[in-house]
């Protein structure tokens, strides 16, 4: 019974040894194929895993360069990176306006822990939207490579030979002509050249392309897009940005101590900072007076004198709101204006301890503005030293009727300078910073008269005495002053060149229709040349019947349509082509002469079309170089003896 099963089984083995050596098929390897994976079967061993690893890693880095180069992939980083800028357009960004971010912080406490997690306070420099940032310049790398070696094949081709039934295109025309047909497809071939077509002539026909530029628009817009990218990156590496407050009559050099505040780029270098400055000669402006816009400013200009270099010759200009000075590369913005009043003060010796304009921060839109004035070195009455300090607003237009002591309009109607005085320690010899516009009274003792606080309100040419002989503050006068923003930015050329180039490609990919024209002429079996014309447009375009149409006209000069005769002796126009003849004819009998020739051609058209239907679609795109029609063909050529 044993050797009875074992007979088949050596038997089948035999064969499918022999079948194996007599095959010419590869061997399947041995191993485990692994089901959803880019490494196929995994081969027994170290070095099949090995192998198979290798396979694995390879796939799976094909397939993610197949789908961030993808057209998919592309689209939503960019909606991304659009729904990126939306935080730093509205939380206040550190790198903007370092004051607005601190107060907001200030103000969402319970917020600000998770924004600073998430980096909302620096979007622009955080590690999200740097990946976004560079994926989406990574997937335009990769869309515009294969592309472009695409397009260079398209302008390398030839337009192709023209299809054997023209007439089943969506744009056709056709009539018969006595020229040659040789003369013919020379006239067309130069007509179709004078249109900036390609043209390439074959045995009975010209066959012509045009609109390649479609294609070099789609590049274009791609190409400008990472032009922009590398602009925007190079404007954030090498920028350099600083705010300066500069009161009128004082100058401003552009070297890192001279800022107020400075941020720049990761690679800027400050020794890279050019050698220019500036002199604040005057301020100018202008305000509304009445209406419901009573106090919008309406005009600001800085009068300065600038120069550029160590040696430069200075030159007058104005800088107005939105009008910067550009000069060294860089651009001076007009951000701010305000007022500075200009004191004199005297400790208890008399001696003049402080003078000069103080520049006050404004506090609202009425430039009601704080005032604080620091005076470190002081003698009072006694010979002792100390150190005395100012606090208390400046009103350019005081109005007692509101009983407040708040500016009612930002010019200089009824300036008024409001102060009270500190003595004690300023602090500022600890050597920790502080800001030249706060005074930290903690160590300070307000001075008193009698057991009110110590304030007096003063009009330009006023001197307010301190108690026990303490020292006077006089107010001379009032000077203006203005901020500027000096801002660097290497990338704001290119990226305005590929904004341009952007909007040029764009306009090329949308408005330049590719089509292809082709024109036959060959000769009939009466002896005539019957010339064909027919066009196809590559995407939709409504300009390839009119273009035909402008084409038969032109080709028509050279190559004129001839009046054919029916077999009833009447022209195509239904009338008699021979007069003389016609003259002793029965009437009714040229009348039935006449239907009998309508019918027949009437029938004739109905089975062309019957014959035209049944045809397959597969067979018509393939004579219409793969291209389906998508448009009834159309009457293009009006003349006599023309069809379409």
């Amino acid at each position: 019974m044993a050797k009875t099963d074992s007979t088949p089984t050596t038997e089948a083995q035999e064969d499918d040894a022999a079948g194996a050596r007599l095959s010419t098929a590869p061997a399947e390897d041995r191993g485990q194929a692994v089901p959803g994976s880019f490494g196929g079967v995994r081969r027994p061993g170290a070095l099949g895993a090995l192998a198979w690893t290798g396979r694995e890693i390879f796939g799976w880095l094909r397939w993610f360069w197949r789908q961030l180069t993808s057209m998919r992939v592309a689209l939503i980083l960019l909606l991304l990176l659009s729904l990126a800028t939306i935080p730093g357009s509205l939380i206040p960004q550190t790198s903007v306006d370092s004051v607005k971010a601190d107060t907001w912080k200030e103000a969402h406490k319970t917020l600000t822990p998770v924004y600073e997690k998430l980096q909302l306070f620096h979007v622009y420099s955080s590690v999200w939207f740097s990946a976004i940032y560079i994926l989406l310049f990574v997937s335009l790398i990769g869309c515009i490579v294969p592309r472009t070696w695409q397009f260079v094949g398209q302008l390398r081709g030839r337009p192709p030979k023209a299809p054997r039934h023209l007439d089943r295109l969506p744009a056709y025309a056709t009539w018969r002509t006595d020229a040659d047909p040789d003369e013919v497809l020379a006239a067309a071939r130069r007509t179709l050249r004078r249109k900036r077509f390609r043209t390439v002539a074959a045995d009975d026909s010209v066959a012509s392309e045009k609109g390649y530029l479609r294609e070099a628009g789609n590049l274009l817009f791609h190409v400008s897009l990472i032009v922009m990218l590398v602009a925007f990156a190079s404007a954030q590496l090498w920028k350099y940005e600083g705010g300066k407050l500069v009161v009128e009559g004082d100058k401003f050099s552009n070297t890192l101590t001279q800022y107020d505040d400075f941020k720049s780029g990761s690679l800027f270098n400050a020794d890279d900072l050019p050698p220019f400055g500036f002199e604040l000669k005057g301020f100018t402006g202008t305000y509304e007076r009445t209406g419901p816009q009573k106090g919008t400013p309406r005009d600001y200009r800085a009068h300065i004198s600038y120069w550029e270099g160590a040696d430069g010759t200075p030159r007058d200009t104005t800088i107005k709101v939105n009008e910067p000075l550009e000069v060294g590369g860089s651009k001076v913005y007009l951000q701010g204006h305000g007022y500075a009043p200009r004191v004199t003060v005297r400790d208890g010796q008399g001696t003049v301890v402080y003078q000069g304009a103080v520049a006050s921060l404004p506090l609202d839109n009425n430039i009601t503005e704080t005032t604080v004035i620091k005076v470190p070195d002081y003698w009072d009455k006694n010979g002792k030293k100390g150190q005395v300090g100012f606090r208390g607003n400046f009103v350019p237009t005081l109005d007692l009727r509101t009983g407040r002591m708040a500016s009612v309009f930002p010019a200089l109607d009824n300036p008024v300078l409001i102060l009270t005085a500190y003595k004690g320690d300023l602090g500022i010899d600890s050597g920790l910073p502080q800001s030249v516009y706060k005074l930290d009274t903690k160590r300070m003792k307000q001075f008193m008269e009698g057991d009110r606080p110590f304030a007096r309100a003063l009009k330009p040419g006023e001197t307010m005495t301190l108690p026990d002989g303490a020292g006077s503050l006089k107010f001379d006068g009032i000077s203006t002053w203005a901020t500027f923003q000096i801002s660097h930015k290497p990338g704001d050329m290119p990226a305005l060149a590929g904004a341009v180039a952007a909007l040029i490609g764009v306009a090329g990919s949308l408005f330049i229709q590719r089509r292809r024209v082709w024109v036959r002429a060959v000769r009939g079996a009466d002896g005539r040349t019957v010339v064909e014309l027919a066009g196809l447009g590559r995407s939709e375009s409504a300009k390839v019947p009119e273009e035909l149409y402008d084409l038969a006209v032109a080709l028509q000069s050279e190559a004129p349509p001839v009046v054919e005769e029916e077999p009833d002796g009447t022209t195509s126009s239904g009338e008699s082509s021979d007069e003389s003849s016609g003259e002793g004819s029965d009437e009714s009998s040229g009348k039935g002469s006449g239907k009998s020739s309508a019918k027949s051609e009437e029938e004739k058209a109905v089975e062309t079309a019957e014959e035209r239907a049944v045809e397959k679609p597969a067979e018509a795109n393939a004579d219409a170089t793969a291209e389906e029609p998508t448009r009834p063909a159309e009457p293009t050529d009006p003349s006599e003896g023309a069809r379409a």
